[in-house]
């Protein structure tokens, strides 16, 4: 079952899906997960839209939403600010908890790419989180920008987009805007995952917020609650060596699954049976749904 609704956010109405698997008895209250998309995504036609159907298959609730300044949701379009994201995340645990299908001590998170950094970001800041799934997330912002645009001419040209940014936005109160492609690079034969329903410029500050954004200083707090580390080996989009230095800092239990499979996108419909294989494996072993479900 699905059901399109809303919560709110500082203010903010943002637009949701909500999946309960067929299988909930009358009154059962299920383990549940709320959904991240990627950078400036959408929840629909989406990686973020795959994870949740992937996890109602497995018996779990789930909510995914499109972030503020995305999608469906209030805010100015754009206008990213990665805290703010986290504040969305927190305010549709708050959302989620309070619904009679959904075990309120049992809610997950998960995201892909920057929704993923959200989500680590999320768990480690809010106990309330009970686990978290993060695929082909990030852990330092400056750190991954730097892998993305790793010769000495595109560091410069992307740090020379920010500068300027932030010299026109100090000169003349408004926003200088970008290419998504300019901050995070995409081959183009890969552009095809991304939601029809994703924004393709931004302004520089949301670019600036995410060279700023950490989750690397906040992953060690999730234990001793479940972290599993997803990613996609020699990554063209995010780096995969983020995982990794995210990995060496977390505490336990914390798992690091590295998936030869299409880049940055896992659940890529090639690739997606080995995927959820995987992930459902790690979900019984951690964060079991009384309902089981099909891989």
């Amino acid at each position: 079952m699905q059901e399109k609704l809303e919560f709110m956010s500082d203010g903010l109405r943002l637009s949701a899906v909500l999946h309960v698997p067929d299988g909930r008895k009358p009154g059962e209250r299920l383990p549940a997960f709320i959904v991240c998309h990627g950078f400036v995504g959408s929840k629909d036609e989406s990686h973020a839209q795959i994870q949740a159907e992937m996890m109602e298959s497995f018996g779990y609730v789930a909510l995914r939403f499109d972030f503020r300044s995305c999608g469906e949701s209030e805010g100015e379009r754009g206008q990213v600010r990665c805290l703010d994201q986290v504040a969305d995340a927190k305010n549709a645990l708050t959302f989620l908890a309070s619904r009679e299908e959904v075990d309120p001590k049992r809610i997950g998170i998960t995201g892909h790419s920057f929704g993923a950094a959200v989500s680590v970001y999320a768990t480690g800041a809010d106990e309330r989180f009970a686990c978290c799934v993060s695929s082909c997330g990030w852990g330092d912002g400056e750190r991954k920008f730097r892998g993305q645009h790793p010769t000495p001419e595109a560091w410069e040209k992307f740090t020379g987009i920010l500068k300027r940014g932030r010299l026109h936005k100090r000169d003349t109160g408004e926003s200088a805007w970008m290419s998504r492609f300019d901050a995070v690079p995409i081959p183009e034969h890969l552009r095809k995952n991304l939601s029809p329903k994703a924004i393709m410029e931004i302004p520089v500050e949301t670019a600036w917020s995410m060279y700023n954004f950490r989750a690397d200083d906040v992953v060690a707090n999730i234990a001793p609650r479940p972290l599993l580390l997803f990613h996609t080996a020699n990554d063209t989009i995010t780096p995969t060596s983020e995982s990794i230095r995210m990995f060496e800092k977390a505490g336990q239990p914390t798992e690091l699954m590295l998936i030869d499979t299409t880049a940055h996108f896992p659940l890529a419909p090639s690739d997606a049976p080995r995927t959820k294989a995987m992930m459902k494996g790690w979900l019984d072993k951690f964060f079991p749904s009384p309902l089981g479900g099909a891989t």
